[in-house]
């Protein structure tokens, strides 16, 4: 099974499930509150685009519909979202956005697999990718959490399964498994978190930061 079907998490064609995607910001209270962790604000959403279809419009479509949301026009100059080609050889294409606000970003993403599925392309989509980086603290200028953590993490959101991982890359193509099973047990209970650890796909060389 190659990356593709991994991220898919089957072979037959399903609706991608976004549901779960709206639990995010509950779980993004609680990295803060237990790993003084906070978003980035850098979100990009995974898919690929059918064979011998166009896809510039798309982009187009995309990025206007996000700059409205972001601005309230379609022609102020936002740059709520951009599209960014993922050079590798599945020929992965990455729609990045941006939002100061956890609530925003997920609206966001929301808003793009739901374009990419009214045109469509719901079985060509793979996953969203949402960063989190050090910098949360309590009055004190402390971290609350049992441990904080240092550098970058994501959540992967697996848009077949409606089910989230963390993925913890060190600078190389290596991964922290063990940090990432601590996130898993912070925020168990916030989001419905994959079991299946084969799915743990790691995302090398991510545009999300």
């Amino acid at each position: 099974m190659g990356l593709l079907d991994a991220l898919r998490g089957k072979t037959k064609p399903v609706k991608a499930n976004l549901d779960a995607l709206f639990a995010l910001p509950a779980a993004a209270v609680t990295l803060q509150a237990t790993a003084g962790v906070v978003p980035t604000g850098h979100a990009g959403v995974c898919f690929k685009p059918p064979a011998g279809q166009p896809f510039a419009q798309m982009q187009a479509d995309l990025e206007q519909l996000l700059r409205s949301d972001a601005s309230g026009t379609a022609d102020a100059p936002d740059k709520a979202a951009s599209v960014r080609d993922v050079s590798d050889k599945y020929g992965y294409r990455w729609i990045l956005v941006e939002a100061d606000d956890i609530d925003d970003l997920v609206t966001r993403v929301h808003m793009v697999h739901s374009s990419l599925e009214d045109a469509g392309w719901s079985t060509q989509l793979l996953c969203s990718v949402f960063g989190f980086r050090p910098g949360g603290t309590d009055g004190n200028g402390e971290t609350d959490g049992i441990e904080s953590i240092t550098r970058t993490v994501f959540l992967v959101y697996l848009a077949k399964q409606g089910t989230f991982y963390p993925f913890a890359p060190f600078d190389t193509e290596q991964r922290d498994n063990e940090l990432e099973l601590r996130i898993r047990g912070m925020i168990g209970d916030d989001l419905p978190i994959e079991k299946d650890l084969a799915r743990w796909f790691p995302l090398w060389g991510l545009p999300v930061e």
